[in-house]
């Protein structure tokens, strides 16, 4: 799959993974024209591998033309954190019974939330993302928990990004961001509201493993009820220590390489 493109020191494997991260900032259905401008190639580049990835099923083509993420994709990301979501996931189900409200399972993935496993329920929520998908840590409970928690030198390269907002409520300054973490690993969970989706709040606390961070459990709740989310950190505590004690014979590394450095 070798070819030119517009840098000609990028390597095939940076164009392969543009082509594939090209439907990670759109989520839908991409023309090839659209592809080439998301991975920063020549139409033919993209077109040469556009079509080898269909082949191999990492891409699919839809009847107008138009492509997608192939199953072959979702195959593969069902071994990722696997041995951390099997497990875990009777406890993440258990918390969702007992509470009632979508609960989800969380580790770092750089300088954002992967969402591991997700129980949904029956009430209305705004979703921002899905098992498999990605969000910043600073606008979720989730990522604030995994941020307090982490080594401090995490939580300072983090504030070098550029904090975006999602909504109106999103904290984006890096000193009222810090202060908030500050107070998180103080009180020992995390709080959002609408501060990833309007209508939605959130709230969390760390999952620890041999005494290091190693993800974090939280449940996403209508807005109008962000009153009373405190109310279910004891089930979010007692679940948690659950899936400490199920997870310790697993070594941290291989649950999930969750510790790596910021990606581009």
């Amino acid at each position: 799959m070798a070819g030119g493109s517009r840098d000609p020191g990028r390597s095939v494997t940076d164009k392969v993974l543009s082509v594939l991260t090209a439907f990670e900032k759109e989520r839908r259905a991409l023309g090839l024209s659209e592809i080439a401008v998301l991975a920063d190639l020549p139409v033919s580049t993209a077109h040469r591998l556009v079509g080898e990835l269909t082949e191999w099923g990492f891409l699919s083509r839809t009847p107008h033309g138009r492509y997608q993420l192939g199953l072959r994709i979702w195959e593969l990301a069902q071994n990722v954190g696997r041995q951390l979501r099997e497990t875990a996931r009777p406890f993440v189900q258990d918390l969702y019974s007992l509470t009632g409200e979508n609960a989800q399972l969380a580790v770092r993935d750089g300088s954002e939330v992967l969402y591991i496993d997700r129980v949904y329920g029956t009430k209305r929520v705004p979703r921002a993302s899905r098992v498999g998908g990605r969000l910043p840590m600073h606008s979720t409970a989730v990522g604030k928990v995994l941020l307090a928690y982490e080594e401090p030198w995490v939580l300072e390269a983090y504030l070098n990004l550029e904090l975006a907002a999602a909504t109106p409520r999103t904290i984006t300054a890096p000193g009222r961001l810090a202060a908030e973490i500050a107070q998180v690993r103080e009180q020992g969970f995390a709080e959002t509201f609408e501060e990833i989706r309007v209508g939605a709040c959130s709230i969390a606390v760390p999952v620890f493993h041999t005494g290091r961070i190693g993800a974090a459990l939280g449940l996403v709740i209508p807005s109008e009820q962000s009153g009373t989310m405190q109310k279910h950190l004891p089930a979010l505590r007692a679940v948690s220590a659950r899936i400490e004690r199920a997870t310790a014979h697993i070594p941290l590394e291989t649950l999930l390489d969750s510790h790596q450095v910021f990606r581009r």
